[in-house]
């Protein structure tokens, strides 16, 4: 028995150990992804999706507060690739460690389900994990780097505004779909696999037309969208959102299709407004079905134990047997 003890205490470091090492490595991977498409606003470079808070957001919500240790490592390696570390660096660092830490905080202390399937989840999503959350990170780094003369006063809110709106549109986007991806049991049907290639191949062909063609052509997503809620739930539309979001990211980048000739506050304020809304209509959209449709099967559950206790009772009657007596009233019904 104590050398069963023994092994179990000498690998619980190990595990921590190599917990720490694959969220951080996760969140570099994330990072890197991000950096590939940048917008320069206010003279600084900024992300319009920051993937490493949506990563760093669900490893907390699988792994619990324990992973801590790798967000802030992976959070170091991302500021040695961009730079080299100096007092700015150091609010950046505790900025993007702290913020989805208490986004993680914030989600416990209201009971926040992992599955999605209520609308007050994801609301907690993103009024908690996203909105609330991520005003410390833009507030840490736009404030440290004010204070050591990197960011001009004047600039100060617009690029707060963008990097707060880029750590939050990471979070909605990127956390649902590992969320979802982390809780895939049970097996699909050969039919929704069809179903799903054909939305898969018509998103292919529709996504990258809407978001490259000069005229505005971004709202026919929308019904790619609402096909992908009503029939996949929130696995469907995450993954629709998040594709249609890397192609209008790519455009803006390009400054192509609806995006050409606008200023680079136009082209990121309409970038962040398409993006949110498509991660809002597809989180709350899903919710909505998954609720009704949870609903409806408690309903046809109750009533199916109805029909079983109605001819238990009228077989009982039959047999000359006398009913059960019903059960005692309550006080007050």
């Amino acid at each position: 028995m104590a050398s069963v003890v023994a092994r179990e205490d000498l690998r619980t470091p190990a595990v921590f150990v190599l917990e720490t090492l694959a969220v951080a490595g996760c969140y570099y991977a994330g990072g890197r992804l991000g950096l590939m498409r940048e917008l320069r606003v206010g003279g600084s470079v900024v992300s319009p999706v920051w993937p490493p808070t949506g990563v760093a957001v669900a490893c907390l919500l699988v792994l619990g507060l324990r992973c801590w240790a790798g967000i802030a490592l992976g959070a170091l390696l991302i500021l040695l690739h961009l730079t080299t570390l100096r007092l700015s660096s150091l609010g950046v660092l505790v900025g993007n460690t702290a913020a989805p830490v208490v986004g993680y905080l914030l989600l416990r202390r209201v009971g926040f389900r992992m599955d999605l399937t209520r609308l007050r989840d994801c609301l907690s999503l993103v009024f908690l994990g996203a909105f609330a959350a991520m005003l410390i990170s833009s507030t840490a780094g736009a404030v440290m780097l004010l204070a050591t003369g990197d960011l001009p006063a004047e600039h100060f809110w617009l690029v707060w505004l963008a990097w707060w709106v880029g750590d939050a549109m990471g979070v909605l986007l990127v956390a649902p779909v590992l969320l979802v991806l982390y809780r895939v049991r049970a097996p699909v049907p050969w039919q929704r696999w069809v179903e799903g290639v054909v939305l898969a191949v018509i998103a292919a062909g529709l996504v990258p037309l809407a978001t490259h063609s000069r005229a505005s052509l971004l709202f026919v997503i929308y019904p790619l969208l609402i096909w992908a809620a009503l029939r996949f739930q929130l696995a469907g539309s995450m993954v629709c959102a998040l594709f249609a979001s890397v192609m209008a990211t790519i455009s803006a980048t390009d400054r192509v299709g609806p995006f050409r000739n606008l200023s680079e506050v136009e082209v990121l304020s309409n970038l962040q407004a398409f993006n949110g809304a498509l991660a809002l209509t597809a989180l709350l959209l899903s919710a909505v079905i998954t609720e009704q449709r949870n609903t409806r099967r408690s309903v046809e559950r109750a009533c199916q134990e109805l029909v079983e206790v109605l001819e238990h009772l009228t077989a009982g009657e039959a047999a000359g047997r006398p009913p059960p007596p019903p059960p005692p009233r309550r006080e007050g019904e």
